[in-house]
């Protein structure tokens, strides 16, 4: 994998400029969908039965959720839609353990995290570290077993099929002027180790199940302490009052509810670093030594539409990412990949961690169509056709297995 260090996306702004471009972009409630709809996003129809979703998320909207478990649920690729930034309510949920308990959200300025490996260590309060300044960036927030249904061997894990994805944006202050206001890094750190604050279930040992993950320090450039999340204070179920947001990487690197953040010399021994999110071979187990899920890969995928269509003019839409790239352009083809026509972007471009929807008109008769997507990054890496097969169902961007079958009439 590539661990280059990227050029940050962020800017300095004012408090003020600050607030007015997240709302220029954003998505709060009934400005955000309004906000989102100039974009291009169509509101999905209420499903005919509610879905019952846990108390943590209940306020998200159930019928663009697939409900894989409590502590699962999946966007519908239908309410993806075509807007440049994904909806809180819509917003995919991935937790390794349960949510802490609501309590913490209630005075969020409060949460305290511990930060080591500094020259001098030192707990900081929410409230503090909005006082050493505030950025915004948009990123894409994927669940690295994204597309884990379609591997034929039955990979362990939620069976996602597109929806463990989403663009979001997040505000929060750079870690590196934290780091800079605490005298800067010890000498010979190398990894960005971000332990959350989740409960550890009573007669486990606590390496075995808790979420602490380490990062290559390169990634010092565009991390955040962010407390918001698309323009409000992170609820409980992303990750609030406080996470630590990488842009670029897979989102268990994303640690929520952070409680303490440190520059280390060696990664944790943390069993979700050992052996957790690593790529090896069908019926390997997993070891140091194997890829670790840190950045993600260029990736796209259809949106609509999903099932059918009429005869005539169809619009094609997606959406399309390039990691911790930015994007160069994005294919659709209608015969499964034989023939390719080139996509236009739509809306504007958030940076290069943010996903870029798409669209391509097509004229289609009646009759079948197979419809695929492919992006390439501005290095000229393009999605690989199938898919690399491995144990946990990781970092699948083929797209062959990501396209969908049509019927026009």
């Amino acid at each position: 994998m590539d661990h280059k260090a990227q050029a940050s996306p962020l800017t300095n702004t004012s408090n003020n400029e600050i607030n007015q471009s997240r709302r220029n972009l954003l998505v709060g409630s009934a400005g955000a969908m309004a906000a989102v709809s100039l974009l291009g996003f169509t509101p999905i129809a209420k499903a005919a039965e509610a879905k019952t979703l846990p108390e943590y998320t209940r306020w998200k909207e159930a019928s663009a959720l697939i409900v894989h478990s409590a502590n699962t649920m999946e966007t519908e690729r239908g309410a993806i839609g075509s807007g440049v930034v994904t909806p809180s309510d819509r917003l995919f949920v991935r937790n390794n353990l349960s949510a802490p308990s609501e309590e913490i959200t209630s005075d969020p300025d409060a949460w305290e995290v511990n930060i080591e490996g500094v020259q001098n260590p030192r707990t900081l309060t929410v409230a503090e570290l909005k006082r050493l300044g505030a950025e915004t960036v948009a990123s894409v927030l994927q669940c690295s077993g994204n597309g884990r249904a379609f591997f034929p061997h039955g990979a362990s894990g939620t069976q996602w099929g597109v929806g463990a994805a989403g663009c979001a944006v997040w505000t929060g202050v750079p870690l590196k002027d934290v780091v800079s206001e605490l005298g800067g890094m010890a000498d010979g750190m190398k990894y960005i180790t971000g332990t959350g604050g989740e409960k550890i279930p009573d007669g486990l040992e606590p390496k075995s199940v808790m979420v602490e993950r380490s990062v290559p320090v390169s990634a010092l450039e565009t991390a955040l302490l962010a407390w918001e999340l698309n323009d409000e204070a992170i609820p409980l179920a992303h990750g609030g009052p406080l996470r630590l947001v990488i842009p670029g990487f897979y989102g268990v690197n994303n640690v929520k509810y952070i409680k303490n953040l440190a520059f280390t010399e060696s990664q944790t021994d943390a069993k979700i670093q050992v052996s957790g999110y690593r790529v090896r071979d069908v019926g390997v187990s997993g070891s140091p030594d194997q890829p670790s899920m840190w950045e993600m890969n260029v990736k796209s995928w259809v949106t609509a539409p999903l099932e059918n269509a009429s005869t005539g003019r169809a619009m094609i839409y997606g959406v399309a990412f390039g990691g911790v790239k930015a994007l160069e352009k994005v294919e659709v083809s209608t015969d499964g990949g034989s023939n390719w026509k080139q996509a236009r972007f739509l809306g504007p471009d958030l940076g290069p961690y943010a996903w870029r929807p798409f669209v391509l008109a097509a004229d289609l008769n009646a009759g079948e169509y197979r419809i695929v997507s492919r992006a390439t990054d501005v290095d000229g890496d393009a999605q690989p056709e199938g898919r690399t097969d491995n144990e946990r169902g990781y970092g699948h961007n083929g797209w062959k297995d990501h396209g969908v079958t049509v019927q026009v009439m």
